[in-house]
């Protein structure tokens, strides 16, 4: 069984190593479905490779776009660069859904498939296939489910299914019946936006079954995003798998740390039940506990005393105030501030503007970002 984490920056690449990912999944620019996060150059790949490698990790490059003719070169050099021979896997914009689509895409070199989320549980289990499946078990759901969406396209020229998609269906609108002119009220006049997935709760179930990978969502997530799911999903299926007893007691724990970070409520999919209209959020943004607040830069770090210098850009910042610190090497750190000092003194407070030394919980570097992480 294979937890696989995304990646779209350096950052979110060591958090989902950190997090203890057995694989992760990134894409190059311009030719994958995730084309306006930040994600990663062609020459970028023998470095991914390198550090994954080292963990002992697998990577997984993610090519998986509707590719036109003038294209074909930039295709074709990607893949010599990854080396040919590698794996194929089957996207999930293929909408697999039987058992005889899954024949014809084995004799044409496929190894793993990444299932249509329109599929319940029970019809995943009934496909019969010595192909690896691949499922979604966390992240967010677009309302066309595997995609194929125009809705960005017909209205904003920008192509859903070509990365570039503008989530009109995550905005506001008013229905009105043109025959009694009267609005039909639904709250935050959200009609389109889904809940994200999360399979926690019935986690087990899917550790069950035939699924030989476990994905999560969210190549264009923050990097704690990324560190905090993983990390749950890791801990949930470790404890299963030494004890079931121990899962359930730990479930609530794991739960409050989903909803630590980016979410719009959670969903079960298509996985128990079909979706209804309890499963459109009321959320028009962010529905997690805790916000962020970029407040500083690391501008110098000393190995010896494990303590950080820490230039405050923007707010001030007290004694026991919980921070977020990431960076392209160091990955994500979270922890308590449990001393300062100005001109080596001990201070309570420090002020925007100043300087600051505090003690950190691992290593950081010289240019990694300093966020207060506050709850809503």
């Amino acid at each position: 069984m294979e937890l696989l984490a995304p990646a779209g920056d350096w950052e979110s690449l060591r958090a989902g190593i950190e997090a203890k990912a057995d694989a992760i999944y990134f894409g190059i620019k311009k030719l994958n479905m995730r084309v306006k996060t930040k994600n990663f150059e062609f020459s970028d790949i023998k470095k991914i490779s390198t550090i994954c490698h080292k963990n002992k990790i697998k990577c997984y490059l993610t090519l998986n776009t509707i590719i036109f003719d003038n294209e074909l070169k930039d295709i074709d050099k990607i893949i010599k660069k990854a080396k040919e021979k590698i794996p194929i896997h089957l996207s999930t914009q293929a909408s697999v859904a039987n058992s005889k689509s899954l024949e014809l895409y084995k004799k044409l070199g496929i190894k793993r498939v990444i299932l249509a989320r329109e599929l319940s549980l029970k019809q995943i289990k009934n496909i019969k296939t010595d192909l690896e499946i691949e499922t979604f078990v966390h992240g967010a759901m677009c309302y066309a489910i595997s995609g194929r969406c125009f809705f960005s396209q017909g209205l904003y020229n920008e192509s859903a299914n070509r990365g570039k998609c503008i989530h009109p269906c995550r905005r506001s609108y008013k229905l009105i019946d043109l025959e009694t002119q009267k609005e039909i009220q639904v709250k935050n006049n959200l009609f389109l936006s889904s809940k994200d997935l999360c399979t926690l709760p019935f986690l087990p179930l899917l550790i069950n079954s035939n699924i030989t990978s476990f994905k999560i969502e969210g190549r264009s997530k923050s990097p704690e995003y990324v560190y905090a799911v993983t990390k749950t999903y890791r801990e949930a299926i470790d404890s299963y798998n030494n004890d079931p007893n121990e899962f359930k007691k730990e479930l609530p724990i794991l739960m409050e740390r989903l909803n630590s970070v980016y979410n719009r409520k959670f969903s079960q999919g298509f996985y128990l039940d079909t979706p209804n209209k309890d499963d459109i959020t009321t959320y028009s943004g962010n529905a997690s506990k805790t916000k962020k607040i970029e407040i500083g830069k690391v501008t110098n770090y000393f190995n010896k005393q494990t303590a950080a210098e820490i230039h405050l850009i923007s707010k001030s910042l007290k004694l026991n105030d919980t921070i977020l610190i990431t960076g392209t090497t160091t990955g994500v750190l979270t922890q308590q501030v449990t001393s300062i000092q100005k001109n080596n003194k001990p201070i309570t407070i420090a002020k925007k503007g100043e300087k600051i030394a505090l003690l950190t919980d691992k290593k950081i570097r010289k240019g990694d970002k300093v966020f207060l992480l506050l709850n809503r």
